[in-house]
């Protein structure tokens, strides 16, 4: 499978860079300009989502072949945990703009989201 793998700190001011290797990797596995942008804002949202369970960096996993498959994964624990009811709205991006949305628990937290856009133009 081809791919790229990226692991980050997750801090606010990275998340500007993230989007941008995202929208490189989404044009290199074909995506058009819509699925790119709604691929963006659900990386996005899955870091959001992994920070607000107190991960410090994040392991980014995008693979393409027959489909863009990208896989969000909390590395490191120690950060300030926030309500879990700022994290509806990120749900419900996740399901709404991206296909085969999975959510892996680890101790009854979030460690990792996973989705799927289309296939390979």
């Amino acid at each position: 499978m081809n791919g790229m793998t990226l692991e980050l700190a997750l801090k606010n001011e990275l998340m500007t860079t993230v989007r941008l290797a995202t929208g490189g990797v989404c044009s290199l596995a074909g995506l058009g300009l819509d699925d790119s942008e709604d691929c963006k804002v659900c990386v996005t949202e899955s870091l959001l989502l992994l920070k607000h369970r107190g991960y410090l960096s994040a392991e980014i996993r995008y693979g393409y072949e027959d489909g863009f498959e990208i896989s969000i994964e909390g590395k490191s624990v120690g950060g300030e945990k926030s309500s879990p009811a700022e994290d509806e709205i990120s749900v419900a991006l996740l399901n709404a703009l991206a296909q085969n949305v999975t959510m892996e628990k680890r101790n009854g937290e979030l460690c990792k989201v996973a989705f799927r856009f289309g296939t390979k133009a």
